[in-house]
C-alpha cells in the first residue's frame, strides 16, 4: 500500500470565490481511481471560509472573528460537497480538523496519526483542514500548506502533492522542473514571483516542500486545474515542480521537534557551546548560555542561536525560561539533551 497526501488550495476549487464543483469531481475521481491501484490518499482541503461567505450572501468581512465564523459555517458545507461527490463512487470520507496543538503535544500527535491511518486502512478518505473556527494564527498565515507537510510526515506518506492555480515554481528562465535542495536561490525565485503577481502563496508552499523533503517525502507543486494531474504525478509523469527528498532523514521524534513543535523562545550560546553541539554531538549546558529571549516552559521548543545571530537548530529545554534566568552560568546543568536537539539543515 502506498500513501499520498494531496493539498487542495482555495485557488484550485474556488478561483472566483465560489466552489468549482467540476474541479472537485475531477480531483476526487482521480483519488478514487488511484485507490483501485492500492494508492491511498489523505486530502488537506481549504475552502471552508469561501463556503461560509457564499452561504451568508453578504460582503466579506476580514476581521479574525468574522473569518472564524465563516469557517465554522462553511466547513459543514464543504464536507457535504465532498461527501455527496464521493457517494457516487460508493466511497466515504471523514472530517479531521487539526490545530498546532495537535502537533505540538506528542500524545495528541500520535493520536491523530493513529486515527488517520485507521481511516486509510478502512479505505475511507480523510479530508483534513485546520480548525479555523478556533485557530487564530492559522487563518492569518494561510497555513494549510504547512499542515499538508506535517500530515505527510504524520502518516509517513511517500508523496505530497500541493495543488495550486500555477504550474509550479518559476525561475527567470521559466518553469523549474526539479529542485534538489531548497536553498536561498530557490527561495529568491518564489519571493520575486510573489512580489510581481500576488501576496502570499509560493513561499508557504516552499516551506511545506522543505518540511516534507527533509522528512524523506517527495513533493510536487502543480496546477490542480489540469484534468489528470494527480494521476499523472503518481505515475511518474512530468507535472509541475518536483522537489526531491533529502538523503538524510532524522528520527521520528527529531522530525517532530523540528517541524511539529511550536517554537516558544530563543537561547543564545557562546562559541564553546556551539562547537559542542555541532561538532562534538554533546548536550547544551547552562554555562554555555549567554542570553535568553521569550517565555517558555520545560519541554517547550526553542531556537538555539550563536553569537553571530545564526540559528543553529531547535531543541527541547529541560527548564523553563524563568528557571534558566536564575541558573544560567551558575550550574553545570543540562539544558538541552543532545537527543532533543535538531541541527538546522
Amino acid at each position: 500500500m502506498r500513501k499520498i497526501v494531496v493539498k487542495i488550495g482555495s485557488s484550485v476549487i474556488a478561483p472566483s470565490g465560489k466552489l468549482d464543483l467540476e474541479i472537485m469531481r475531477n480531483i476526487l475521481a482521480q483519488v478514487v481511481a488511484l485507490e483501485k491501484e492500492n494508492v491511498k490518499t489523505a486530502i488537506v482541503s481549504s475552502g471552508a471560509i469561501v463556503c461560509g461567505v457564499n452561504k451568508l450572501k453578504k460582503k466579506k468581512k476580514k476581521d479574525i472573528h468574522s473569518l472564524q465564523a465563516y469557517a465554522s459555517i462553511g466547513q459543514v458545507i464543504l464536507m457535504e460537497y465532498y461527501s455527496q461527490i464521493l457517494k457516487k463512487y460508493h466511497k466515504n470520507c471523514a472530517q479531521i480538523l487539526l490545530t498546532w496543538d495537535d502537533f505540538n503535544e506528542r500524545k495528541r500527535f500520535l493520536n491523530a496519526q493513529s486515527t488517520i491511518n485507521r481511516l486509510l486502512d478502512w479505505r475511507i478518505i480523510p479530508v483534513i483542514n485546520e480548525n479555523d473556527s478556533v485557530s487564530y494564527e492559522e487563518i492569518q498565515l494561510g497555513d494549510n500548506d504547512r499542515l499538508s507537510a506535517l500530515v505527510s510526515d504524520l502518516i509517513r506518506a511517500s508523496l505530497l502533492i500541493i495543488l495550486s492555480d500555477v504550474d509550479g515554481l518559476f525561475s527567470p528562465q521559466g518553469l523549474v522542473k526539479t529542485v534538489e535542495k531548497i536553498d536561498n536561490k530557490v527561495i529568491s525565485w518564489a519571493k520575486k514571483e510573489e512580489k510581481e503577481f500576488r501576496k502570499g502563496g509560493m513561499l508557504t508552499k516552499l516551506e511545506a516542500a522543505r518540511i516534507a523533503t527533509l522528512s524523506g517525502i517527495k513533493t510536487v507543486i502543480a496546477n490542480g486545474r489540469k484534468k489528470n494531474v494527480i494521476k499523472d504525478i503518481v505515475e511518474g509523469k512530468q507535472e509541475g515542480t518536483l522537489f526531491l527528498p533529502s538523503s538524510k532523514i532524522e528520527r521520528a521524534k527529531k522530525r517532530w521537534i523540528a517541524f511539529g513543535k511550536k517554537v516558544k523562545g530563543r537561547i543564545f550560546v557562546d562559541q564553546g557551546a556551539k562547537e559542542a553541539l555541532l561538532m562534538g554531538g554533546k548536550s547544551l549546558l547552562s554555562c554555555g548560555i549567554t542570553k535568553i529571549e521569550g517565555e517558555f516552559a520545560c519541554k517547550d521548543a526553542v531556537y538555539v542561536i550563536d553569537e553571530a545571530g545564526s540559528v543553529l537548530g531547535v531543541g527541547l529545554v529541560e527548564y523553563s525560561s524563568e528557571e534558566l534566568k536564575d541558573r544560567a552560568k551558575k550550574f553545570e546543568k543540562e539544558i538541552i539533551h543532545r537527543d532533543n536537539f535538531v541541527r538546522k539543515e
